[in-house]
């Protein structure tokens, strides 16, 4: 199972999903501030907690410093499941 970004194409990739993401920097930017907004609000009935990894992944496309935690944790699971 494959999680993240294809560089290649510019797709979020969960599993077999795959979602284009927008041409323009600042349309990733405000799609994933947006969805991690969303899913801090997750408590409410339409919004859910789901939103604030999804939100992550598309703010990692552009930003060093999100990028460079999700590395780090996907790392960190990654020896945590080898043990």
């Amino acid at each position: 199972m494959h999680f993240g970004i294809d560089p290649r194409t510019r797709e979020i990739v969960i599993g077999s999903f795959r979602m284009k993401l927008p041409e323009s920097r600042w349309m990733r930017t405000t799609i994933g501030v947006l969805l991690v907004v969303g899913g801090l609000l997750g408590f409410l009935p339409v919004l859910g907690f789901w939103m604030v990894p999804l939100g992550l992944l598309v703010l990692s496309h552009d930003s060093a410093f999100v990028r460079r935690q999700r590395r780090r944790l996907a790392v960190w699971w990654a020896s945590r499941k080898a043990r």
